[in-house]
This record gives C-alpha cells, structure tokens and sequence, in this order.
C-alpha cells in the first residue's frame, strides 16, 4: 500500500510547511530509491524516470513516460499527471514546476547518511538547474516512511518473543551437546535455528549468525558446511538471529554465552558492552519521557563513551544502532551512528532501531549484545521484555 494516499497527504503538507519547505520532490529510476517506490506505492520498477511532487500546498503532480503508463492506473483521478518522452519536455516539467521552490529529496549532504542518499548527483543538478533549492527528506523519511503501524509493532513483539527464545534455547542446547562430548559445529546450530523459526512461521532473508571463538570477533562472520568449525568448551559462543512474520517487522537479537567457567578478560569485556547498551537505552529513555529531541548520533556517542573509557573503544568498530522499518531490517529511518555516518536525525515517534554495541578483539574474542527499541509516544519499548543481564554459562 502507497503511503502517500488521500487520507495521508494533509499529515504530509502539514510537515511540509512546518519545515519551510514547499514540497517533498520523490525521484526513482530503475528503482535506485526505495522509498519514492514505497511512498509512491508503485507496483515494481520502472524503466524510465519519474518525478512525484508533493507540494505543501495542493495536489500532487506527477511526471511519468509515456511507454509506462499502466504502472499508474491507481493514481489518484484527482491529483496531476503528465507525461513526456524527450529530455527536453521533462526537464521544462522540472523547469515549471520548481523554479524558485525549495524541495526536499533523499538526498544527504556530503553523504553523510548512505541509507538515505538516494539521488545521483546528476538528478540532483538537473534539479538545482530548474531553479530550487535541495534539502535532505531525513526527517520526512523518518516520520511517513519508517515508520511502523500498531499491527507492526505487535508483529514486531510476538516475533521478539519467539527470536529470544530460540536464541537463548539454541546457546544452551549447544553447551549440553558440549558437555555430552557430542560434536557440534557452528553451522548445525545455524540449521536448528533455522528449523525453529519454520516451526513457529517466522520467515528471515539470511540464515543467522552463529561464531564460536575468535569467530565471534568478525561480525559477519558467517558460518559454512564446506568450513566446518566445532563447538568446544572454553570458548565464547555469540548467536545473532533476525525474524519476522510474513509482512512483518524484523526482530533481531544477538546473545552472548561462554561454554564453561567465563575468563576474567570475558567477563569484563561483557560488562562493557552490556553497560554501553543500557547507557544508550538510558539516554534514549529519559529524553523521550521528557519530550526532548534525541538524534541517532548522540545515543551512539553515549554506548560508544562506555566502551572507551573501559579501554575498549579501538575495538567498537561499528555503529551502536541501526533503523529497522517494513521496507528493510537495516532500514532507511535513523540509525544510532555517529561513527560509520553523521545520523543527526531525530528518533521520531513510531520509528524503531537496533541497539547492539560490540567489542571485537582480532584472533582473540568478540562480543555483542543486541536488542531492539521503539519510540512509542513518550515511552522507549525495548524488545525482548527481558534482555540479557548476565553472560550465561553453558
């Protein structure tokens, strides 16, 4: 379903104008940008381009070629289409259309936030040519497009519910085998956690994270058949796992084990990272229950400060967070990043994210811990109800 509908587009003025901007100017060719595709709602990709005006004041107005008109048989009979096929009679569409208007695009300056960059640098000069003024559509994108629904956010839980238990199970059913003197690699947990996830309808788009060791310290290391590791004791056992209802919104949990009595040096480095995780949920909690403006950089900075001043901080090397919307488990809505981008975007009511800070020791160990939030008004849900307080023992 299109979020840009008839019943939606008031909300979208009315953010538009309180923005000072006169329209949100969605882009897409080949489907290069997602999400002019899902607020658009097109049925697939197109082979030409296409422009969406969306003005702060008015109808929108669409620019669509003339070989690809049955793409928009559900646009709105109300609302402006027109067509062209030469260069030229696009470009005097741009020309008369946004000639001294200042647009918002997916566009972010000096690509400070990949994830939303969605404009090649040519379209963005062929629209400065016709005349306005571009801005970033970040907080746009944030507020109408990752946004979840309240069915999603149930979703969301009944998936979390069922991610933290078969991860918890599947680090515990390791550890037994362990003690029995069974062998068990790497990717036959992998294989079980995947069994799991049929058995109770859940769907992933890649099989999860399953690191024994000096494994754990690659954060996408990815377990293999052909490279068979087993799981023996004495080692750290980290288990990342993502999983949604069909149409649903993603879970995506990590959990941390050690398969027999934990080291000084593991128990330590589990402490930072978990205390960096509950100072990002700290500081996001207390600035949404106050109803301050909180930015995906500035939680980032607080997990990212623990961990340095344990002494950690070289070996924090990605991101405390990132967007989980429908359209992707690594979503387009604002990161916790203040490291790999400039994430200045405000963590708007209904968007949710990852919070999973790690410390990753080349050839020695690694540790995460991941959980999930969601700015529900002036409250901050984390999702598993429980998270994981205390490195188990397996």
């Amino acid at each position: 379903m299109p979020i840009l509908t008839t019943q939606s587009l008031p909300d979208i003025q009315a953010a538009l104008r309180a923005a000072g901007l006169d329209g949100w100017l969605l882009y897409d060719f080949r489907a290069l940008n997602p999400i002019a595709q899902q607020v658009i709602g097109l049925p697939g990709p197109l082979s030409r381009r296409i422009f969406v005006l969306i003005p702060a004041e008015g109808v929108p107005r669409a620019l669509t070629h003339n070989i690809e008109q049955g793409a928009w048989r559900d646009w709105p009979t109300g609302w402006g289409r027109d067509r062209y096929s030469a260069w030229v009679d696009l470009e005097a569409w741009l020309g008369r259309h946004l000639s001294g208007r200042r647009v918002a695009m997916e566009y972010s300056s000096g690509d400070a936030v990949p994830y939303l960059d969605r404009v090649p640098a040519g379209v963005l000069e062929m629209v400065q040519a016709a005349g306005a003024t571009v801005v970033s559509s970040g907080e746009l994108v944030s507020r109408f497009y990752a946004v979840w629904t309240p069915e999603q956010l149930e979703a969301h839980k009944r998936a979390a519910v069922h991610v933290a238990r078969i991860g918890q199970e599947a680090l515990r059913a390791a550890g037994d085998a362990v003690r029995r003197g069974e062998s068990i690699h790497e990717h036959d947990v992998q294989a079980w956690i995947l069994a799991q996830f049929a058995a109770v309808g859940l769907e992933t788009y890649a099989p999860p994270n399953v690191s024994v060791g000096a494994h754990a310290a690659d954060p996408h290391y990815e377990p293999s058949a052909e490279r068979p590791v087993r799981i023996t004791r004495g080692n750290v056992l980290l288990i990342d796992l993502w999983a949604k209802e069909p149409d649903g919104i993603y879970a995506d949990q990590t959990w941390m084990a050690v398969l027999g009595p934990p080291t000084d040096r593991a128990l330590e480095v589990w402490a930072a990272i978990r205390d960096a995780r509950d100072a990002a949920i700290a500081f996001i909690a207390d600035r949404v229950r106050r109803g301050e403006v909180v930015r995906g950089a500035d939680a980032d900075d607080a997990a990212r400060a623990v961990i340095v001043q344990r002494g950690y901080g070289q070996y924090f090397i990605h991101r405390t967070g990132h967007s989980i919307d429908a359209g992707a488990i690594h979503g387009s809505g604002p990161n916790l990043d203040n490291l790999e981008s400039r994430d200045v975007r405000t963590l708007q009511d209904g968007v949710g994210f990852s919070i999973e800070p790690g410390i990753y020791i080349p050839g020695d160990l690694g540790m995460r811990t991941e959980v999930n939030g969601y700015i529900n008004g002036r409250e901050l849900l984390i999702t598993p109800s429980e998270i994981q307080r205390d490195l188990l023992v397996v």
